[in-house]
């Protein structure tokens, strides 16, 4: 038998309580076996120590979000000098000139607003600004604040708490603020249609699905990516038929389909002119739905040869995704119509099944007048499936914004029926403007068809090539290292020109701009970043000695530019939380481009290797310097791999 003394148990019972919100006690199946009610206790216990070693390990290694940090300081002060206010304002952002100070508290206006509006009291910000300031809270960050202004707050951070976040990040490397109970996340992205080519249109859900789900897997969260494949329809009636007549032995021996999309047009064609065809494509769209053996056959060597098309482009952008077309949510349709009939929200309006959402002058249609069924249905469907199988906690469709008013009717459908509440669990439509050509208009070629997506990514690799040619980077590299230098630039290049733009607009496509190494692009940052990575390489500095440099040196953060730099470092980990509430990945662009530019001054400024003006014989390594070089190349590294790029050593 196990004897615990009392103040054990009142650890225990404290530390279950605490740990609830990590969502840590969940049963093993190993405790099954375990029937003495001492040992069971003793596993738990056991168990939680080790979890809340997990954790407080995470959270030591964690870079400090320090935005929220201050934001918890303020947050305290407020409460402190103004006790009976509800829900106070809680303004704090980086200030944007350093006389300002670091951060800014901007609170006192709008606390002074409130007073007014529900007291009837005139107090001028400045006084309001001076309270918060007296109350706030002993702390390891804040070496001072100045009040400027009508009641601006400036907050300056202490040297010691930047350098020591610095030197944490360079001995833990770049770990996420622990984010609590792991939630899950399904995000929907990609979806091209089989039989169809996938276009420029399907550029812009692929990249940015693709780095969206990096984030939140870097996050900490339990990520599925989903392909919702346009795989199911009345469009295979044709293709079958086509294919029928086209490959009559298709059961036995592969069809060479060589070019889908000339197939489906044939079978287009076909359909729109031979009546006889047309009756029969129908027949075949009956038979499939039945789930005739034959036909699902000739339908799955119709998906199999999109699917090797779209895995090419895949492989290229390096995504990874989870094929779960719309044909995996038949089965569920006839339940979906049916839960809706049951729960009175069906309309019949001429010969159709229709469901009015409140606030939607549309409605939505889930079963034609001829008995089948629709995209409504179908999104019905999967969102059920992914609110209540998948139990996803956060839904994220990225989807062109020409849908939006269809996913907020859907969304709100999946609301009123009751499978979610939106407090609880958060469906978002990631939606995005269109791509357009130079000429401002929808991105066509010469001939006015859709651009093929593997044409683009071919044109972007000759175009990386060019470029990299014309800087003689071919004389400097060896074969293998320049096709790398290649592949990086060129599929780098195209990534981030989408995500560098807010997602909600339009944006140019233009290989002249996205290839510049000049400004806010994916080649000045990737020749930064492979800059950056050879300065401790040219002073004979490997990985081994940055890493006992980082346990052992103080960051000495004396000079202004080595101030910005530091402190433009750790803003890393508020980027992010800002993108994971708005989703707006451009903002990671934008940093990652101010973060290499003050890296510029900072270099420009501080001597990181001093060297005999003579000889050129190195005389003095600034570690300290070279660390911050480290420390800046270790975010841009990662903003890289939530972006989805690939840098190179050498370029």
């Amino acid at each position: 038998q196990f004897a615990f003394q009392e103040n054990e148990i009142k650890l225990l019972t404290a530390e279950i309580e605490r740990l609830k919100n990590f969502g840590c006690l969940g049963i093993s199946p190993s405790l099954e076996g375990l029937r003495d009610e001492n040992a069971k206790l003793k596993y738990r216990l056991n168990f939680l120590k080790k979890s809340l070693q997990e954790e407080r390990s995470k959270s030591t290694k964690s870079m400090i979000n320090i935005n929220s940090c201050l934001q918890e300081i303020f947050g305290a002060a407020i409460q402190a000098a103004y006790p009976d206010l509800e829900n106070p304002p809680l303004v704090v952002t980086p200030s944007q000139q350093p006389k300002f100070g670091d951060y800014q508290c901007n609170s006192a206006m709008g606390i002074s607003q409130i007073l007014l509006k529900t007291r009837e009291q005139k107090v001028i910000p400045r006084e309001i600004a001076e309270k918060i300031a007296k109350n706030i809270p002993a702390n390891e960050c804040i070496e001072k604040v100045e009040i400027a202004g009508p009641g601006f707050i400036n907050v300056h951070l202490r040297k010691d708490f930047v350098s020591k976040q610095l030197s944490s990040l360079l001995i833990n490397g770049v770990q996420p603020p622990a984010i609590g109970k792991r939630k899950k996340v399904v995000v929907d992205f990609s979806s091209p249609n089989i039989a169809k080519e996938m276009h420029v249109g399907h550029l812009r859900s692929t990249i940015i699905g693709e780095s969206m789900c990096r984030l939140f897997e870097f996050a900490g969260y339990d990520v599925l990516r989903l392909n919702h494949l346009g795989d199911w329809g009345t469009q295979f009636g044709m293709l079958i038929a086509h294919l029928q007549d086209k490959f009559p032995d298709y059961l036995t021996v592969s069809p060479p389909i060589g070019d889908l999309q000339a197939f489906y047009k044939e079978s287009k064609r076909r359909f729109d002119t031979e009546e006889e065809f047309k009756k029969r494509a129908y027949q075949c769209v009956v038979l499939l739905q039945s789930k005739n053996p034959d036909f699902i056959k000739a339908w799955n060597l119709i998906c199999d040869v999109s699917r090797r098309e779209f895995q090419k482009i895949y492989n290229c952008l390096d995504i990874t995704i989870i094929e779960r077309g719309e044909s995996f949510y038949q089965e569920m349709m006839k339940d979906i119509v049916k839960e809706f009939e049951d729960k009175g929200f069906v309309q019949v309006d001429d010969g159709r099944k229709v469901v009015f959402v409140p606030g939607f002058p549309v409605p939505l249609t889930i079963v034609k007048s001829d008995g089948g069924y629709t995209y409504d249905t179908s999104d019905l469907a999967a969102l059920k499936h992914r609110l209540c199988e998948e139990k996803g906690d956060i839904l994220i469709y990225v989807v062109d914004s020409g849908q939006s008013v269809h996913f907020q009717t859907v969304f709100a459908a999946g609301q009123m029926i009751g499978w979610y509440d939106p407090k609880v669990t958060r469906v978002a439509h990631a939606a995005f403007g269109v791509v357009l050509g130079e000429d401002k208009k929808k991105f066509k070629t010469r001939s006015g068809d859709t651009v093929r997506l593997i044409d683009l990514l071919e044109e972007g690799l000759k175009r990386a090539m060019d470029k990299l040619k014309d800087k003689e980077r071919d004389k400097v590299l060896t074969p293998e290292e320049l096709k790398a230098a290649q592949r990086s630039v060129a599929f780098g290049c195209i990534k981030y020109a989408d995500l560098s733009h807010n997602r909600l607009n339009d944006y140019v496509f233009s290989f002249d701009k996205m290839l510049d190494d000049r400004g806010n692009t994916a080649a000045y940052l990737l020749y930064a970043f492979t800059r950056i990575r050879a300065i401790a390489r040219l002073a004979n500095i490997d990985e081994q000695m940055l890493r006992k440099a980082a346990r052992e040196e103080v960051l000495i953060l004396d000079h202004e530019k080595e101030w910005k730099l530091g402190k433009c470092i750790l803003r890393f980990p508020e980027i992010l939380q800002k993108i994971l509430e708005d989703l707006l990945l451009h903002t990671l662009c934008d940093y990652l481009y101010e973060l290499a530019t003050t890296f510029t001054e900072f270099y420009d400024s501080c001597y990181c290797v001093e060297k005999d003006r003579q000889t050129g014989q190195i005389v003095k390594v600034n570690m300290w310097r070279l660390l911050l070089c480290e420390a800046t190349a270790t975010i841009m590294a990662k903003g890289f791999d939530i972006l989805g790029i690939k840098p190179v050593q050498r370029m």
